[in-house]
């Protein structure tokens, strides 16, 4: 049986027990402990501004308060996402909530130059994509399930896809949902992170998204934290579908 260490955050669940598949700490380093760590590259790849941070952002705080480099890629900047604003409008407007909400979460913002709610699936915008993630070479992908309600969502979701294929599989890929059973649909989690302890930041990070009312926006998200805590057994989780194809977080620790 392997044991769930304070250095646990990624956790996935067996028939009986729940195994540690990546070790990291989950409050403040000891100091005194001068063992090596390697600095993992992750990017949390979402349609919108918000996605990454709903679906993601407990997950993205741990990380981030670990040293590691933790990214947010957006394919839109939400240029639809204001109703009575133009394109540009809403995009600048949304732009500066996804920089204080990054901010909140330690993470740097990447744009992959999209407009929302005209996401493209095409040969030159697979070749886009790519070229974004594949100059960050990251270690872990988290990105968007495929059979999201949001079509947005599901472009997301192939682009990363295919970028992941073209890499030869070489990063972790894991998939994330949002709004569960209402935008992500016939979701059942293989992995999850504790992210009681960050929680707060993840809430924070949401409210940061002013123009979406994310009172309601985090309303839908809270219960969704709060119902994959119950089924790993702590107070608030997210939880992800990993692709067994590629390597896990374990592997690369």
């Amino acid at each position: 049986m392997n044991d769930i260490s304070r250095r646990t955050i990624i956790q996935t669940t067996g028939t009986a027990v729940a195994a540690t598949i990546y070790g990291l700490a989950s409050g403040p380093i000891d100091a005194s402990d001068d063992r090596p760590r390697q600095k993992l590259k992750i990017i949390v790849v979402g349609a919108h501004p918000d996605d990454p941070e709903t679906g993601c952002g407990g997950t993205m705080a741990r990380y981030s308060g670990e040293g590691h480099d933790v990214a947010a890629l957006y394919l839109t900047r939400g240029e639809a996402g204001i109703g009575g604003k133009s394109h540009d409008e809403a995009a600048r407007i949304r732009t500066g909530e996804l920089e204080q909400a990054c901010q909140i979460l330690g993470a740097r913002a990447l744009f992959a130059g999209q407009i929302d709610g005209q996401a493209e699936v095409t040969n030159s915008r697979y070749n886009e994509l790519r070229k974004v993630v594949e100059s960050e070479q990251p270690d872990v992908l988290f990105a968007q399930w495929p059979i999201d309600h949001h079509r947005d969502h599901r472009a997301t979701s192939l682009l990363v896809y295919d970028a992941w294929l073209r890499m030869s599989k070489r990063p972790a890929l894991y998939y994330y949902e949002v709004y569960s059973g209402v935008q992500t649909q016939l979701f059942h989690p293989t992995d999850y992170v504790d992210i009681t302890a960050t929680e707060g930041r993840k809430r924070a990070a949401t409210m940061a998204h002013a123009s979406q009312n994310p009172e309601h926006l985090y309303k839908l998200h809270d219960l969704m934290n709060q119902f994959r805590g119950k089924e790993f057994g702590c107070k608030y989780a997210e939880g992800f579908v990993r692709h067994v194809q590629g390597p896990s977080i374990s592997d690369l620790s």
